[in-house]
């Protein structure tokens, strides 16, 4: 019996020790105070009074504010040891954790049971001790500080309960703005720490946490039970949403893996493909060339033997029989006939009737020019750079119309070099702080100074003064017209007074700017920092001021060690109203001359304005232009030059031909002029592309087909009672078809490249492919006209410029200049020698073989830092902007007019809430903002959808109406009629939908962010809801972000490609496609970047446009000679492709400037090709290779003095420019247009065509033979 008593005993001991210790001991525990009592003199917060019996029943009139605040002990007598007022104390400190922990109830659950513990717990003894107290009457002792036990097991729950959740408004983690620290350093113990801190400045007295899961001799931690963020309520409220509570959605996505490159051996694929394909080429046309030498040794026959063309039988007969001549050759034969004949006779009737023609054409020329007065130049870089049908244009037509035109952006960048590091050691405890130069009080108290200049600037507009206060966006107007101002400063209400205040004895210093500043920078929403110092740390305009837009050069999160200040000014923006916008850009041009003006040894300051790049742009085409005119000037000098003939200097002044040469140039300009008036008369608009290049390309095809005319007239003699105008004509109709077949190619060809979407190369398409056309028909007509004035005058004997003056006639005989001779007798039987031939071969295919192994790798978009002058003070912005900048430009994620808000689908579609759906708007954007690196999405996006859900909560003090009128009631407003929106039950705390939806959503729009109410969403969502229908229903709305920092075009690129990529997923998700509506993401650059989503295929679709017009009109007119014009697309493809070799090698990326020139490319290729391959069809040679000889020596000259030597010298003096873009895309592009069409053209064709040229066309070779019946040079051929 004994033994079974001391068992007994033994067990309920045991049974006791494992019974939970607050059970045991709770009928033991008693209040450790109860009621208020004293106030705190810094802070004037109240302390609770000391007392030690058991808790006592709750009035009646505190059972609303329990079931709000601590609805757990509303059960029994509700015996707490708090009193009503302590209630009120409690709800009132907790509207700024409701306002930003309610987006997840377990997450508040939680917190809110860690603070009605603490406050109101019938069995406070257990784990609060009170250790400091302080006399306030006679009964009554103040509480001044308690130990508070918490188990560690309730501190992580709670923790891991709130860690995730988020702050829309601020794209941050709510508890960074709630731990004193950034949200990723922090954890369970300082987050308590912090919180039970008298230095957080809202805890009137300090409470010493104390974690540990076991008693502590008396003291038993409070541990009660707590709710996981992926669990369920016990009054029905749903687990946090994905973006508040990763077990929710699962693990952190991972990015898509990059692309392997592709390799073989471990090498670049292309190059190692394009290696092989070369080598196996060379031993392909190595054996084929070894064995036709071995075949013409052993055969003891002619060197030309193997090339010869079978057609001809080794001679070319004249006398053919025309009955034996194909269908293709018959029509060859006809259109040459035609063609031939129509110059001719209109070459003799422009010679016999020189005023007529050119008053005729003087008068079209004047009619065509008139059209200047109507010409109106586009510099807007939107309508230059994207397509009014484009998908980027009607987005941010869209955007503009239903949110305004994004602001105008006025920034500086602000170094102090002068400046050191500083050291800030907390009070009363914690780890010093490195503060970075610019971050001294005296360096702010100068930039502070600065920003006021700034904004004290006058500029003046039609003797009105403008101020940046008539312009600047200010979101709370006329409630608050304060300048919206993104600056550190604004942390401290941009006043030196807010930046000078602290706390503190003679001994120590509580609280200062440093302390303030730490604290904004983690909770930039805040309107009274948690130090002593209490000051607000929203900006002065209502809005708040993010630390990564204010501070740059920081490391990760670490913003006290920035070592840069960034401050914006947005300006409105007036697309639709000129005098405002001149307004704005008047203000923009002082603020320019201020900044370049302002000089302060101890700052360094890089700046930009919206208008700084188009004002760069119009300095630097001012400042080239004397760069331009000399490079035409040697142009124009070299031609005016080079097309006279002059064998002694006793005849120099007969035999120039300066003023023909310089009718020629004026005859190219003149067509210029006529296709930019015809243009204008249509009302299309001018772009600077447009005049920068046209001149360039007009004058190669121009130049070269004056060089043509005047050369071959100058090489042929006159024939037996032959008369000028029919020598004239009958040179005219052998070199017209020639230059019909270049002109008309080019025409065609820029034509269709007008069906481009890129506005740049359509625009550059149609005023070129006029350009050109025009140019043609004045050479035929004008040009001839006074070439045959021009011949008479030479004839007889009266000197150039001086016509007047006759001189003696001095006889010098006919002679070849010396080009031709060096081209006939020297280089053409060289560059077609049988050892010569190969090699050339051999070193084009190896350089065409090296350009496609580079051509993807050709990098596409146009640096920024190319559209300014070298000595620019906006490329001392970039590079600022890339070293400092911490985030990139802003992104909105635009929902269409259409969506239903008032929904609990339409919401949950959109929503990152309890409730919301994984794969809604918000979380979508959450998620990638996980992915930065990948997405470049820099951040989470705000959402006014969930602070609007936070601030209508009857819980909060933000949404109230006055009883009666239900008209809003702001928080601020102590007024007994102001009653909640809705009511405080179940039903009440949820959502709104339906007609409630739409009855609050206007307050929650229109109300102000204030102490008492951080939600107000007048000045973060004013403009981002289109309220319809006189606000009973929404239309279009956005939620914003901001993309990561995108330094290169590459990042712009690919930033614009994701986002739409996720737009798209997030349309898909909603399941809204086939509405009619849609969601896409908007940002100010997308507009200019998006012409690289297919830059590729546009570029393909150019040139294969281009060189299709080509062929076709070639064939055509070379009389369906096919393989005459593949000849000339091989080669014109070649010189396109090596373009790009050049493009990889030289840097130059592939954007619209540079499609342009490649476009320009493929026509000025046209010009190096087209006249030696027609020389090649219709020469009468026994062999290809003689042919080819041929063809190189007559055309080969003035394709090299009209085109090469003309080009060359004007190019090279492009290098001297002071603007990027010339140096690099017209500069080296033109010197590499000039340089391959001249080597394809004059060195690899001709030895192509010794080849594999067409056969000789009998049918043409008739025609040429009748034509010199009866002539000297039927004796030649015979």
């Amino acid at each position: 019996m004994k033994n079974w008593s001391l068992g007994a005993a033994a067990a309920l001991l045991l049974l006791i020790l494992k019974l939970p210790e607050r059970s045991v001991f709770a009928q033991n525990a008693t209040c450790v105070w109860y009621g208020e009592c004293g106030t705190d003199t810094t802070t004037h917060k109240r302390y609770n009074c000391k007392y030690d019996g058991a808790p006592k029943p709750l009035p009646k009139a505190g059972y609303e504010l329990i079931k709000e605040v601590c609805p757990n002990y509303f059960y029994g007598n509700v015996n707490l040891c708090c009193d009503v007022q302590q209630l009120h104390t409690l709800k009132d400190n907790m509207q700024l954790p409701l306002q930003f922990l309610s987006r997840c109830p377990s997450c508040f659950h939680n917190f809110l049971t860690f603070y009605c513990e603490l406050t109101c717990s019938p069995t406070q003894s257990l784990f609060l001790n009170a250790t400091k107290f302080e006399s306030y009457d006679q009964n009554q002792t103040s509480i001044t500080e308690v130990e508070y036990y918490i188990g560690s097991s309730f501190a992580n729950a709670m923790y891991n309960a709130c860690k995730d959740v988020q702050s829309p408004s601020s794209n941050d983690k709510a508890l960074g703005l709630l731990c004193g620290k950034d949200a990723k350093d922090c954890n369970a113990t300082n987050w308590i720490q912090y919180m039970c801190s008298i230095r957080n400045a809202q805890t009137p007295f300090n409470i010493i946490p104390i974690f540990g899961d076991l008693p502590i001799g008396r003291m038993i931690p409070m541990d009660n039970e707590t709710k996981g963020c992926n669990e369920t309520l016990d009054d029905g409220s749903p687990p946090c949403s994905c973006q508040d509570c990763l077990l929710v959605c699962g693990p952190k996505p991972v990015p898509p893996p990059l692309p392997a490159p592709w390799t073989i051996f471990g090498l670049d694929a292309m190059a190692v493909i394009m290696w092989l394909v070369y080598l196996v080429f060379l031993a392909a046309f190595g054996g084929a060339v070894i064995n036709v030498w071995y075949c013409r040794k052993t055969r003891f026959v002619s060197e030309y033997t193997p090339i010869i063309d079978t057609s001809v039988n080794h001679s070319v007969k004249i006398s053919h029989d025309l009955d034996k001549l194909s269908c293709c050759e018959r029509l060859g034969a006809k259109s040459e006939a035609l063609l031939r004949r129509l110059f001719t006779k209109w070459g003799s009737f422009c010679v016999r009737n020189p005023v007529p023609v050119i008053m005729l054409t003087l008068i079209a020329v004047a009619v065509c020019s008139s059209g200047l007065v109507f010409m109106k130049i586009t510099t807007d870089p939107v309508e230059i750079w994207s397509a009014p049908t484009s998908q980027a244009r009607k987005e941010k037509y869209y955007f503009d119309t239903h949110f305004g035109p994004f602001f105008r952006t006025e920034q500086l960048i602000i170094t102090a070099p002068n400046s050191s590091w500083s050291t800030y050691s907390p009070y009363p405890s914690g780890s010093d702080v490195p503060f970075g130069p610019p971050l001294d009080k005296g360096i702010l108290h100068q930039v502070l100074d600065l920003q006021n200049a700034i904004e004290d600037l006058e500029a003046y507009y039609k003797n009105e003064t403008v101020k940046l206060q008539d312009l600047c966006l200010a979101p709370l107007a006329p409630y608050n017209n304060n300048c919206t101002i993104m600056s550190v400063l604004n942390y401290f209400q941009n006043s030196h007074a807010v930046l000078d205040h602290s706390v503190g004895d003679d001994f120590f210093v509580y609280a200062d700017y440093h302390s303030h500043f730490l604290y904004c920078t983690r909770a930039p929403m805040s309107l009274n920092d948690t130090t002593k110092l209490h000051d607000p740390c929203l900006g002065t305009f209502g809005g708040p001021i993010f630390p990564w837009l204010v501070l740059g050069g920081y490391n990760n999160d670490d913003y006290n060690n920035a070592t840069a200040l960034v401050i914006t000014f947005p300006v409105n923006n007036y697309h639709n109203d000129t005098e405002k916008l001149n307004k704005a850009l008047a203000w923009e041009a002082t603020f320019i001359d201020f900044l370049k003006n302002y000089n302060d040894s101890n700052l360094t300051i890089s700046f930009s304005s919206e208008r700084s790049i188009e004002d760069e742009i119009n300095r630097e085409s001012s400042s080239d232009i004397k760069t331009i005119l000399l490079s035409y000037a040697i142009m124009f000098l070299y031609i005016s030059i080079a097309l006279g003939h002059i064998n002694s200097c006793m005849n120099c002044l007969v035999y120039s031909k300066i003023s023909l040469g310089v009718a020629g140039i004026l005859i190219v300009l003149s067509s210029v002029a006529c296709s930019l008036g015809l243009f204008s008369y249509a009302g299309v608009p001018l772009t600077l592309i447009v005049i920068e290049v046209i001149p360039f390309l007009v004058l190669a095809v121009g130049v070269d087909n004056i060089f043509i005319i005047v050369q071959t007239f100058r090489r042929d003699k006159r024939l037996p009672n032959e008369t000028l105008d029919q020598q004239v004509g009958r040179v005219l109709g052998e070199v017209a078809p020639s230059i019909f077949l270049s002109s008309f190619s080019e025409t065609v060809a820029f034509f269709l490249g007008s069906l481009s979407a890129m506005p740049a190369v359509r625009t550059f398409s149609l005023f070129a492919g006029m350009a050109v056309f025009i140019d043609f028909m004045l050479q035929i007509t004008c040009f001839v006209s006074l070439f045959g004035l021009d011949i008479q005058r030479q004839e007889s004997n009266r000197m150039d410029i001086m016509c007047c003056v006759k001189q003696e006639k001095v006889d010098t005989g006919h002679s070849e200049e010396l080009l031709f001779k060096c081209f006939k007798h020297i280089y053409a039987p060289f560059l077609l020698t049988n050892w010569v031939r190969p090699i050339v071969i051999s070193v084009f295919v190896g350089i065409l073989s090296f350009s496609i192994a580079v051509v993807n790798k050709v990098e596409i978009g146009l640096n920024p830092t190319y559209s300014v002058p070298d000595d620019s003070y906006v490329l001392h912005y970039f590079e600022s902007m890339a070293e400092y900048l911490h985030a990139g430009p802003p992104v909105y994620f635009v929902v269409e007019e259409g969506h239903n808000y008032t929904s609990l689908e339409g919401q949950n579609a959109v929503c990152g809430g309890v409730g919301c759906n994984n794969d809604s708007l918000v979380q979508q954007v959450y998620t990638a903002a996980l992915l930065d690196n990948y997405t470049r999405i820099g951040f989470p996006s705000s959402s006014w959808i969930d602070d609007y859900f936070d601030w209508v909560k009857p819980q909060s003090t933000c949404c109230r109406v006055y009883n009666g009128s239900e008209k809003f009631c702001n928080a601020t407003v102590v007024d007994p009629l102001c009653v909640r929106c809705r009511p405080l039950t179940q039903e009440g705390k949820q959502r709104p939908y339906g007609e409630d939806f739409m009855t609050f959503l206007p307050m929650f729009l229109s109300d102000n962010p204030n102490p008492k109410c951080g939600k107000g969403g007048h000045a973060a969502y004013g403009s981002a809801v289109n309220l319809l229908d006189n606000n009973t229903a929404v239309g279009a709305t956005y939620f914003m972000t901001y993309h990561t920092v995108l330094k290169t075009s590459t990042d712009f690129i690919a930033a614009a490609r994701e986002a739409r990529v996720l737009a798209e997923n997030i349309t898909q998700s909603m399941g809204i496609s086939h509405k009619g509506y849609r969601v896409f993401p908007y940002s100010v650059f997308y507009v200019f970047y998006e012409q690289y989503f297919t830059i590729v295929n546009d570029t393909i679709f150019n040139l294969c446009m281009s060189l299709g017009a080509v062929f076709i009109v070639t064939t055509i007119l070379l009389g369906c000679e096919v393989w005459s014009a593949v000849m000339v697309c091989i080669t014109i493809s070649m010189i396109i492709t090596n373009m790009f070799g050049v493009m990889w090698l030289w840097n130059i990326s592939l954007n619209a400037v540079s499609l342009v020139n490649l476009v320009m490319s493929c026509g000025i290729s046209v010009e190096f090709c087209s006249h030696i391959v027609r020389a090649f069809s219709v020469s009468m040679k026994k062999t290809r290779v003689e042919r080819a000889e041929e063809a190189l020596a007559n055309m080969g000259s003035s394709v090299f003095s009209g085109i090469t030597l003309t080009k060359f010298g004007g190019i090279v003096v492009l290098a001297f420019a002071k603007s990027q873009i010339f140096k690099i895309f017209y500069f080296r592009m033109y010197v590499a247009i000039v340089l391959l069409g001249a080597a394809h053209g004059l060195i690899f064709l001709p030895v192509l065509l010794s080849y594999i040229g067409p056969t000789v066309n009998k049918g043409k070779v008739s025609v040429l033979y009748n034509q010199h019946i009866g002539t000297e040079r039927e004796r030649l051929l015979q």
